[in-house]
């Protein structure tokens, strides 16, 4: 493949007035899409390896985590995606039961799933990490799961924390998790070479799409990682659906993925859908992730436009002398309007234990968003969502 567009130079390009530089690089992604016979396959599913698993996956597959239908799951199996990602912590659990019950009578090699394991920042004993993991396997009916990931880290210490990896290798040798993973939504670059070094891990899966400013940085240590045998699955690919908070100015998200495929050491990608039109796209993108100029353009490459998706690179942290969790926050912010999940936003923001109102010691915000978020009034807003009952929001 010739060498991918360059988000970072663009921008710095677009800031100097390079105009033909700016439509020199649009048109080398353009034409490196449209040349390389790997992005189109004539209607059948492209399909890559995952690392050293030796697992042969599709580009795109699903990821469970706000699918309350069952119906979606099975249109996506139907549809080719033999992929499904969950999480422990999903819809209270009610994640992995649903696709228990749905996946029960299906012969166990037709499918392969992830499930995931979220510390929350604590260090669990290695029995209460895999009591936990045992819930996880009792919901979902199965004696293994494909993958088993330590989820949501964010530094290279808690991705090697001693009591996490001895579970993990535990429940591996057991034979109930055929590999082992690490997931991130920040600093990814540090956690990606973590579990590339630790030869313990066999796939890493970071947040990876076109807005994220550290973009060429992420890409890199990808590459370190996959020429190390690890498998790669991306996530955060659509970088929160909407440019805007109003749902009036959504994203071209079948544009995003293909563009966060064009890297071919992203082995797939796990986007989460909750209509059926949003599966039939990435069923497109299955067999096609050539790039149009009209979808590049989509992609606002060429402006500074950075939507609702808050990168978590934790600068924001430091600055704000209460210590709150801005990333998170941030995070909740993008499910609750980009994704329009109100349970979800709610449920990260139940995990933070948070108390009192946020930010009402404070007469101005010192933090400054290296993105441009104006973080105050972000977190104003998603913090009323703390005073909404629960069983409102299901």
């Amino acid at each position: 493949m010739k060498k991918s567009f360059d988000r970072r130079n663009f921008l710095k390009l677009s800031a100097a007035g390079a105009a033909g530089g700016l439509l020199a690089g649009r048109n080398s992604l353009q034409a490196a899409s449209l040349n390389n016979p790997s992005t189109v396959n004539n209607g059948e599913i492209i399909h890559r390896t995952l690392g050293k698993t030796g697992l042969r996956l599709p580009l795109v597959n699903l990821g469970v985590m706000r699918v309350d239908n069952p119906r979606i799951v099975t249109m996506a199996l139907e549809g080719g995606m033999t992929f499904l990602d969950t999480a422990h912590g999903y819809q209270g659990g009610r994640n992995e039961e649903m696709l228990g019950e749905l996946l029960k009578d299906r012969p166990r090699d037709s499918f392969y799933i992830a499930t995931k394991i979220n510390p929350r920042g604590e260090q669990l004993s290695v029995d209460e990490f895999m009591r936990q993991f045992e819930i996880s396997l009792e919901r979902l009916q199965m004696e293994y799961v494909d993958i088993l990931y330590l989820h949501a880290q964010s530094s290279r210490e808690g991705t090697l924390n001693e009591n996490h990896l001895a579970a993990l290798t535990k429940i591996r040798e057991q034979g109930r998790a055929r590999f082992l993973g690490v997931t991130t939504h920040s600093n990814e670059p540090e956690v990606i070479r973590a579990a590339t070094e630790s030869n313990v891990y066999d796939v890493v899966c970071p947040a990876y799409n076109f807005t994220m400013d550290n973009y060429l940085e992420i890409k890199q240590a990808i590459a370190e990682a996959a020429e190390a045998g690890m498998g790669v699955i991306a996530m955060k690919t659509m970088a929160g659906a909407y440019w805007d908070k109003e749902r009036q100015d959504p994203i071209n998200t079948k544009a995003a993925l293909k563009y966060a495929l064009q890297n071919e050491n992203i082995h797939t990608s796990i986007p989460g859908v909750t209509a059926f039109h949003e599966l039939e796209d990435n069923f497109e993108v299955n067999t096609n992730i050539s790039l149009t100029p009209d979808e590049i353009q989509d992609l606002r490459l060429d402006q500074f436009d950075t939507g609702m998706f808050c990168p978590g690179c934790e600068q924001c942290v430091d600055q704000c002398p209460h210590n709150m969790p801005v990333p998170d926050l941030m995070r909740s912010y993008m499910y609750a309007y980009g994704y329009k999940d109100l349970s979800l936003a709610r449920s990260t923001m139940d995990s933070l234990d948070l108390t009192g109102v946020a930010c009402e010691n404070c007469s101005a915000c010192v933090v400054n968003c290296r993105r441009g978020f104006n973080v105050a009034e972000k977190i104003k807003d998603i913090d009323r969502l703390r005073n909404v009952p629960t069983d409102f929001l299901a």
